[in-house]
């Protein structure tokens, strides 16, 4: 049986009916080399302080819900663990969201910018009885590493320019957008530019790359940013040129 050692971890608390701003509150956590972040929340819950609240779901870096802010670095809690923590560990909200409580967060904005780009196939006619589409890998490569997105929301808390301006819809709406136009099943490329061009869009981005550094699925928003832009001064470009 591996050896247990205690950690002390400082949680930023905050409930909106009694608090007036968020405090930090500490507790000594047993843990191995197993015990994630998440194993200690629940641990904290179990046995420490039942009015606790975080988000959670499967545990296994899939759903995206267990985000939050360990020692100012945005990360995944069930990812996340004690044994690299050993000089102390703070977990607090994810930044640039506002707090709903404790370490949930209202991710409304963010849910509106991705609905707002349209992350699904658009204009494609096929019916069932029809065979299906077919693709190259070649066709798939070009959006194939933008796909993984599980919609965590580290990327907008790494990112400055979100935390500066809160209507920017983002690195991972923009990523979507990306993927989507990239795929050659796809028609909607049109419907979603309006959005990337817009004051909020990818001009807003100032490529400073962290959201890259902590997406835990390796899906490099900055790199989809970038591309991004190319297609937007594109756009630009044909409408100065293309006759009125």
């Amino acid at each position: 049986m591996a050896e247990m050692k205690n950690l002390k971890v400082e949680v930023v608390r905050y409930n909106p009916e009694t608090d007036t701003a968020p405090h930090s509150a500490f507790y000594e956590v047993p843990y191995d080399e197993t015990t994630s972040l998440l194993d200690a929340l629940g641990y904290i819950k179990d046995n420490l302080s039942p009015d606790l609240s975080y988000r959670w779901s499967c545990r296994m870096a899939i759903c995206g819900s267990c985000g939050m802010m360990v020692n100012n670095v945005p990360k995944l809690a069930c990812k996340t663990f004690l044994r690299d923590y050993t000089n102390g560990m703070k977990v607090e909200a994810l930044a640039n969201f506002p707090i709903e409580r404790d370490l949930v967060v209202d991710m409304t904005h963010f849910i509106e910018s991705l609905e707002a780009i349209k992350p699904y196939i658009i204009g494609n006619s096929r019916t069932p009885d029809q065979r299906p589409n077919v693709q190259t890998p070649a066709q798939m490569a070009k959006y194939h590493q933008f796909s993984g997105c599980i919609n965590c929301g580290l990327c907008y808390a790494a990112c400055p320019q979100f935390g500066l301006n809160p209507e920017f819809i983002g690195p991972a709406a923009i990523t979507l957008a990306h993927r989507y136009n990239e795929d050659s099943r796809d028609h909607g490329k049109k419907e979603r530019m309006a959005q990337l061009n817009s004051p909020n869009g990818v001009w807003t981005c100032t490529f400073v790359g962290y959201c890259s550094e902590v997406c835990p699925k390796h899906v490099d928003p900055a790199a989809a940013i970038q591309q991004g832009k190319v297609e937007s001064s594109k756009d630009f470009l044909i409408a100065t040129l293309k006759p009125r």
